[in-house]
């Protein structure tokens, strides 16, 4: 290696040690920073690590190749091909073994003097010695060597030849007669022994790469080929070889050996080493002359059909372990992705570990998995019990608990379906108790038969309040209160109707708010109870459930006080309660309890503190603006609130949207912000007006939910909700996709008969509605050509199952009877008809599946298809069904 770039060899057996090969040898030490290993004078490698030179060689001039002994003893033998085309054995560091003393020095000559190229030991017979020289017409170029040879005397070469430089080197350490000699009149550039067999050699020739096998050495196998260096087999897949040829590299396979099986990019400037990592599977790493990055192909193994020619996937990649010129690399024998670097200059090292790409496996159910190296981490979302400290869940989380517990799918009482996503949302209970109030009002007109108003219910309070007419003011006294001040208030049949879809008020003309009272005292809203009835001006009422929810368990005896407070309510404008109540009410936690007095202190006509209260639910404040704001200022809140509400995507909203334009708009915003697409369809889903559904951000919602079903594995679900979309919106429907042919004529079998009036529709004519009273055709009703017959009960399908002979209930088991008195079902699954894809067989789906469940090959006699083992989707098991 004498003028040569320097080259770097790992111990085979100590995995902090390794030499530096230039114009001599240098032996190396590597240990972390700092340690006892680690000298004053030692050299950095790395933030981490550094090295310290152990022993210096010089005694073995014009180096062109070494390579380590494979064994353990001797320890520290190194094998030396120089410029002459000798080999040498020499030791680095002190060994008093003695099979390392009888070694050392020993050379072994060829005929003729020619450059020695390469070197290969012999991983198993550990004393032969592969050496690869340059062309000799009269001479051959692969060499094996055994180093326990002793000297034999040729005649055709001189003593004085043979003898080395030093005066005192005894004659009988020098070898002239190799073991094996292949490859007449040819230049071998590298060698690798092959580790399936210990007497296979590959070799790379002048313009061929060839297999050697040691036991016939008059035959080779060799392909010719450009990419004969650096021969090196994947220590993970002994069959994989890498070589190269200027700037490109080729792997081959052994077994097919004709050609490469890949051929790597080709690089603009020559290649000088090509490596596979030893403690990583198919990644290899490539060095360009003059270059400061080491290039990493990444095979992927991936499973390919037999015969299938398209190459492997190549991952590639560049890393730079420094910015220096790189002269050579080798990967650490026993680290994961970790090597040391060379520089060309200065013989500059680096320790340097190639960090792996990280894969990335996203579940659908939310598991989080990723690949690193050998190791697989997986991020679980965790189960929160409760507490200030918990993760909030992830939304997917939460649709798929909410699609297990049928959230959703109740079309009677709409307002459970918050208690079915767990009842502790807000704006979820908000939204469908309105959607339950429009549903109870739109049937109350039904029954009415004022059809005109069902499509204005479903149009939001802003727009029922729009059309308001015939508002009357009326004053109304406070109840309980030895004050007789008039307080004005608004009242028409729009205003009602939106009291009413607000929940104040139930059926009925009269505005009695008494039995919602009761139930927010049930839920144990005492503030809210109090503030809604002081709305109405029954200001004992309000004092009564103060002092009643302070007396409950776990009651707040500050209400007492509060209740107090109100009793001294006076309605003149410069005394002390109005003056101190405007002051501290802003120091109450609860909100409801602020409006109270905020609008109790306010001017007639000017409710900003309570209207403008973002914690005070939307329903409230909607009621109490449509209650005391006149027709100017009713609309302008109702704007205003609503561009409020669509901004920051609040379900509470709908109440003002209603399921038209704006409320799409307001759940678009709710889905960008929570990523709800299942509330945002079933929410789309209830409204009368088709426009709605036919939005395409309502599309797709829809299809969005319906495929988050299909990628849980919830197809019973999925099932359920397009049943539930087909009833809502009749449009959805969708037409059939699969039918049942005839074999002669190819017309729909189903279709053919359900044109007929006399037949029945559907299936019903086949008697496969399960009753046997039903007709039954075996025939095409197109073609009257027969219906195949099943393989197992060799009845024309169209027959029922429980009309067969000798088929007991169908499926042949008596745990297993089919309820024929079912005439809601069109069809019942044992009657269907159901055939093999691959061999064509079939027959009555009851009586195939009972045949699968004790047989795997079909039931045809002579006919070996395994049907149901080709079902790959058979196997898999809803994650919904119970």
């Amino acid at each position: 290696m004498s003028g040569s770039k320097p080259d770097i060899l790992w111990s085979p057996h100590h995995a902090d040690r390794y030499v530096i090969c230039d114009s001599e040898l240098g032996l190396y030490r590597i240990g972390p920073v700092g340690s006892g290993e680690t000298k004053a004078g030692a050299l950095p490698l790395s933030v981490e690590t550094a090295a310290t030179l152990l022993a210096i060689n010089s005694d073995t001039p014009y180096m062109k190749c070494v390579a380590w002994y494979p064994k353990h003893e001797p320890e520290c033998l190194l094998a030396v091909g120089q410029a002459n085309g000798r080999v040498v054995l020499t030791s680095l560091g002190q060994s008093h073994n003695s099979k390392c003393k009888e070694l050392m020095g020993k050379e072994f000559v060829p005929k003729h003097a020619r450059q020695c190229n390469t070197l290969a030991w012999n991983p198993v017979d550990s004393n032969w010695l592969a050496a690869g020289l340059d062309k000799h017409r009269a001479d051959f170029s692969v060499l094996i060597w055994d180093i326990s040879s002793k000297f034999s005397p040729e005649a055709s070469v001189a003593a004085e030849k043979i003898r080395l430089s030093s005066g005192d080197t005894d004659s009988g350490l020098v070898v002239t007669k190799p073991l094996y000699e292949l490859g007449q009149n040819d230049a071998c550039l590298s060698l690798c022994w092959l580790p399936r067999d210990q007497k296979l050699l590959l070799a790379g020739m002048h313009r061929n790469l060839a297999i050697f096998d040691l036991r016939n050495t008059s035959q080779k196998t060799f392909v010719n080929t450009k990419a004969i260096q650096g021969v090196t087999v994947d220590p993970h897949f002994p069959d994989r070889v890498a070589s190269f040829f200027e700037g490109q590299v080729a792997i081959w396979d052994l077994r097919k050996f004709e050609k490469p099986v890949l051929t790597l990019t080709e690089q603009p400037k020559p290649l000088t080493k090509v490596a596979w990592c030893p403690t990583r599977m198919g990644l290899l790493a490539t060095l360009t002359r003059d270059s400061n990055i080491i290039r990493l192909y990444d095979m992927q193994h991936t499973p390919t059909p037999i015969g299938d020619e398209t190459e492997p996937t190549i991952i590639e990649r560049s890393v730079q372990p420094s910015n220096s010129l790189i002269g050579s690399f080798a990967w650490h024998p026993t680290s994961q992705n970790r090597m040391v670097v060379v520089s060309a200059a200065n013989r500059a090292m680096t320790d340097f570990t190639v960090f792996e790409r990280i894969s990335l496996a996203w579940s659908s159910t939310t598991s989080l998995m990723w690949a690193c190296g050998r190791h697989l981490y997986e991020c679980a979302e965790e189960a929160g019990v409760g507490g200030e400290g918990t993760v909030e869940k992830d939304i997917a989380t939460k649709m798929r608990q909410r699609a297990q517990s049928r959230y959703g799918h109740d079309m009677v009482q709409v307002w459970k379906n918050h208690l079915l996503a767990g009842g502790d949302d807000p704006q979820l209970k908000s939204l469908w108790y309105t959607l339950f109030f429009m549903k109870q009002y739109t049937e109350d007109m039904e029954q009415k038969q004022q059809g005109s108003k069902q499509a204005l219910v479903y149009s939001g309070i802003k727009n029922i309040v729009k059309s308001s007419s015939g508002t009357t003011e009326n004053r109304r006294c406070w109840s309980g209160s030895d004050r007789q001040t008039d307080v004005p208030r608004f009242h028409s049949e729009e205003r009602s109707l939106a009291l009413r879809l607000c929940g104040w008020i139930n059926r009925g003309p009269d505005i009695n708010v008494e039995p919602f009272l009761r139930s927010l005292e049930g839920e144990g809203e005492w503030e809210r109870a109090a503030a809604v009835a002081l709305f109405n001006l029954d200001i004992r009422r309000a004092i009564q459930i103060l002092n009643k929810g302070a007396s409950a368990e776990r009651g707040d005896l500050n209400l007492n006080v509060v209740a107090m407070a109100l009793s001294g309510y006076t309605d003149e404008k410069s005394s002390l309660w109005r003056e101190m109540c405007s002051s501290l009410r802003l120091q109450l936690k609860n909100p409801y309890l602020c409006v109270m007095f905020a609008f109790l202190t306010s001017e007639l006509g000017t409710y900003d503190g309570v209207l403008y209260e973002s914690s005070v639910a939307v329903t409230d404040r909607v009621a109490f603006a449509c209650m005391f704001l006149n027709d100017a200022q009713l609309p302008r809140y109702m704007e205003k609130l609503t561009s409020e509400m669509k901004e920051v995507g609040n379900l509470e909203g709908i109440l003002l949207t209603g399921l038209t334009k704006d409320g799409v708009d307001l759940m678009e915003s709710y889905v960008d912000r929570t990523g709800d697409v299942q509330t945002a369809s079933f929410c789309m889903l209830k409204g009368s007006p088709g426009e709605v559904v036919k939005d395409p951000r309502v599309q797709c919602w829809i299809e969005n939910y319906r495929n988050l079903l299909d990628a849980w594995r919830f197809w019973h679900k999925r099932a359920e909700f397009d049943i539930h979309r087909s009833k809502l919106d009749p449009s959805s429907k969708p037409l059939a996709q699969v039918f049942v042919s005839c074999n002669f004529c190819g017309k729909s079998i189903s279709y053919s008969c359900s044109a007929m009036p006399h037949q029945g529709r559907g299936f019903s004519q086949y008697g496969v509605s399960g009753s046997p009273t039903k007709s039954k055709v075996t025939s095409c009703p197109g073609c009257r050509k027969p219906l195949p017959r099943c393989a197992l009960c060799l009845m024309n399908m169209g027959t029922p199952v429980s009309n067969c002979p000798g088929t007991g209930h169908g499926t042949g088991k008596s745990g297993e009877k089919v309820d024929l008195t079912r005439e809601n079902k069109l069809a019942q699954f044992n009657n269907w008809f159901t055939w093999c894809h691959n061999c064509r067989h079939g027959g009555h789906a009851g009586h195939i599946l009972s045949w699968f469940r004790d047989h795997t090959e079909c039931p045809v006699s002579a006919c070996t298809c395994k049907c149901m083992q080709l079902d790959t989707t058979g196997n898999l098991v809803p994650s919904d069904s119970h």
